[in-house]
């Protein structure tokens, strides 16, 4: 049964240019138009047409910035990409069609115009089944807070393996035959003993070195002279790298069909990037939310403040009003919530929260110079309470001892074999199991 012919569009009504635009102008309006209708720019109830016109943008750019497939299209439209159409300049029967093309950009699954045929390139290993998506490249994408916080937009250059167009991916000369493999019997596999430890070895089945696993190959004679016999080539590509602001650790981004081509894949595989966040110096991020620390003086904890507390991912100096009504103070360890100061969310206006945790520096040693500062800073303090005794009973009078101020309990029980000394009976885990060992 025929498959339908594909749905005819006006590419260059899609990228909004005339069918006289230079490539310069094409690339621009492609550009313009993919960051306008990028998905991940706009809310989840838009999502689908954004996507839609996403995908509808970088098949027209994919089609008119190439030479030949624009030449094709300007004489035949989408008629030149339908599987056994007619069309022009190689564009019939082996010839890519609209399938491959979305495929390609966007990994298995894209919008469907035509049939079902296997993608062919015009070359390739004869009789050779080829396989469906290749290999995704994995990499880790190192961001700052900063950078989640506002999104950012990066562009790199890749140098990635692409098939040879000289030889169609097939390594060979034109009308030259492939010569069977004699190592591997045509098989593309062959069996060798690897060596597992001191007079031990194991069989197992790898590629033929001779043919690279194609089951025959071109003497030298008959290669292609451009890429060797590879039927690849490197070529160098900018990439642009979108991370939507606030993007999390561990999140993926997909350049689709951008990883190394291979001729016995239906279509490329893509680089896949994983975001790493570092480690910020004032900032803890759990979701949405954000948490920092509170530095503030004794007399703001007791008497409030007016002032900027810290500097905000984004630049913006955060200042807080904080009054204490009847004598109310901070205490350490409280928390500050402040609303709608965190991170924001991804596809929305929304923020979470910023979380503040109080921290109180105390005087340095010897702000009290004189006793009358003394008794003036007591004569405002509450007063201190004594020891609490039951009626009738008097503690015994003792003569002032002397103290010494040490900074932690690293003393406590030194020199002893009680395993509570020091902080050892809390922290050390090890001591812990080795007194059940012994319990044994």
């Amino acid at each position: 049964m025929a498959s339908p012919p594909p749905e005819e569009i006006d590419l260059y009504e899609v990228l909004s240019i005339p069918r006289s635009a230079s490539k310069a102008e094409i690339k621009k309006a492609y550009h313009k138009a993919a960051l306008s209708s990028h998905p991940d720019k706009v809310p989840d109830e838009q999502r689908a047409d954004a996507d839609v016109k996403f995908k509808a943008v970088s098949q027209a750019y994919e089609i008119l910035s190439n030479d030949d497939t624009r030449a094709a299209y300007d004489q035949h439209g989408m008629a030149a990409f339908e599987k056994g159409g007619g069309g022009a300049n190689g564009f019939s029967g082996a010839g890519p069609d609209l399938d491959d093309i979305l495929a390609q950009m966007f990994g298995a699954g894209g919008a469907s115009f035509g049939g079902g045929a296997e993608f062919g390139m015009g070359g390739g290993m004869p009789g050779k089944r080829r396989r469906g998506k290749g290999r995704p490249e994995m990499q880790q994408y190192e961001v700052t807070l900063e950078e989640l916080y506002k999104g950012k937009t990066t562009k790199f250059a890749s140098t990635k393996n692409v098939v040879c167009q000289n030889c169609h991916g097939s390594g060979g000369k034109e009308k030259a035959k492939m010569k069977q493999c004699d190592t591997c019997k045509g098989k593309g596999m062959s069996t060798r003993l690897r060596p597992v430890g001191p007079g031990l070895v194991t069989q197992e089945t790898v590629p033929c070195n001779t043919c690279a696993g194609r089951g025959s190959f071109y003497q030298d004679k008959d290669k292609c002279k451009k890429c060797k016999g590879v039927r690849t080539i490197k070529q160098k590509k900018i990439l642009e790298l979108y991370i939507p602001r606030g993007s999390r650790q561990g999140e993926k981004i997909v350049l689709a069909g951008e990883a190394d081509q291979d001729p016995d894949d239906e279509e490329p595989g893509d680089i896949v990037f994983e975001l790493v966040e570092e480690q910020h110096a004032t900032f803890n991020r759990a979701g949405a939310d954000l948490q920092a620390d509170l530095d503030i003086s004794l007399s703001e904890a007791l008497t409030g403040f007016n002032r900027v507390v810290l500097v905000h991912l984004d630049g913006r100096g955060i200042s807080l009003k904080v009054q204490q009504p009847k004598g109310k103070v901070l205490r350490p360890d409280e928390i500050l919530k402040v609303p709608g100061e965190g991170m924001p969310m991804k596809r929305s206006d929304a923020k979470g929260d910023l979380y503040l945790k109080v921290n109180i520096n105390f005087p340095e040693d010897g702000w009290l110079e004189t006793q009358e500062a003394v008794d003036k800073v007591r004569s405002v303090l509450p007063k201190a309470e004594g020891m609490k005794h039951g009626p009738g009973e008097t503690p015994d009078l003792v003569d002032d001892v002397s103290f010494d101020v040490v900074e932690d309990l690293e003393g406590f029980g030194a020199d002893s074999d009680d395993p509570r000394a020091g902080n050892e009976w809390e922290d050390d885990e090890e001591g812990a199991e080795g007194a059940q060992c012994a319990q044994q």
